[in-house]
């Protein structure tokens, strides 16, 4: 995840990665009828971790066993053969956070036709109308949320810019949109534009100390995601523009909260990740048993500070493991 590696050789690795299966409920369930699956867009991070934990939890309380495994990187040549071989273990649902708007559109439309049913948490795709059900945070409205913070931060303006991950991530373009919306109501600030890290934090921290270098006076950025974010704030550390330069991230993993802490990043914008997931399993387990279901479901999100992380923000930090 943090660094290159052959698509055959990463891969290979998402291939192998443990899967997790409920404890007290049987792996072999006939046909796949009380077995569920989770595709994470990439494993490792806390946030589809905390959905995990959300997701174990519905799960086990209908009565379901649940397979979870995830790609190395967030990337649909990687994730698309762990749907591949998931869509062949023949489980009643799955749930998956897509990599790619468009590259995952065929996989998982493969998958509705055989029968699976097909929940979208977090992410989406150009079409879901073949999904149950697509679970995700207000991205638009907390992006226009992180400008906010910003132009609480910089009461003055400024210029501002954007670090993401990669076009075509369905959620990190709303949180875009979001704040660039919201940046062009405010003459007092300058947008710079967005650049994307693919991901990668040394890549972030390039590309804010880059962008720094060419426009010192920056007052504020916008951080997309988790690695966006841990790697803008330490690019922004490394120039020594700690005072100057105002972080706001998107999501609240450990890594960010100690940036929180240290006062590197000053507004963190938390989702509900554990929410997504038992909504997700509430929806699949709604459709396995010809219940109604909801098209489409907008969870809430929360804006961490300093002064509040040790309060009520604390519940909204992510978990590292279940």
């Amino acid at each position: 995840m943090r660094t290159s590696r052959t698509v055959a050789a990463a891969a290979l690795a998402a291939a192998s990665l443990s899967t997790f299966v409920l404890a007290g409920c049987s792996s072999d369930s006939g046909g796949g009828e009380k077995k569920l699956a989770f595709i994470q867009g990439v494993s490792g991070d806390e946030f589809y971790i905390s959905m995990q934990c959300g997701i174990q939890d519905a799960a086990q309380a209908a009565g379901y066993a649940v397979d979870v495994q995830g790609p190395a990187k967030f990337d649909p040549t990687l994730q698309k053969p762990i749907v591949d071989s998931v869509v062949a273990s023949r489980p009643a649902a799955i749930l998956i956070a897509p990599t790619d708007v468009s590259a995952m559109q065929a996989p998982l439309d493969a998958a509705a036709q055989a029968g699976i049913k097909v929940v979208l948490v977090d992410t989406t795709l150009e079409d879901p109308s073949k999904a149950v059900s697509a679970i995700s945070s207000d991205n638009e409205g907390g992006g226009a949320e992180a400008f906010n913070a910003i132009e609480g931060l910089n009461p003055n303006g400024g210029k501002v810019i954007v670090i993401s991950t990669d076009p075509g991530v369905s959620i990190t373009d709303a949180r875009v949109k979001g704040f660039e919306d919201a940046a062009a109501g405010n003459s007092a600030f300058q947008y710079l534009g967005v650049q994307y890290s693919h991901n990668d934090p040394a890549e972030a921290a390039r590309l804010i100390s880059a962008a720094i270098a060419k426009d010192p006076d920056i007052v504020g950025v916008f951080a997309t995601n988790t690695f966006a974010a841990e790697g803008t704030a330490t690019g922004v550390r490394q120039t020594g523009k700690q005072e100057q330069v105002k972080i706001v991230g998107f999501d609240a993993g450990p890594a960010q909260v100690k940036q929180l802490r240290e006062g590197t990043v000053q507004a963190l914008i938390a989702q509900q990740p554990a929410t997504i997931g038992t909504d997700g399993v509430e929806q699949a387990v709604a459709s396995l048993e010809d219940k109604p279901t909801e098209k489409d479901i907008s969870t809430g999100f929360h804006v961490i500070t300093a002064d509040t992380i040790d309060g009520d923000g604390a519940q909204y930090v992510y978990k590292s493991a279940c």
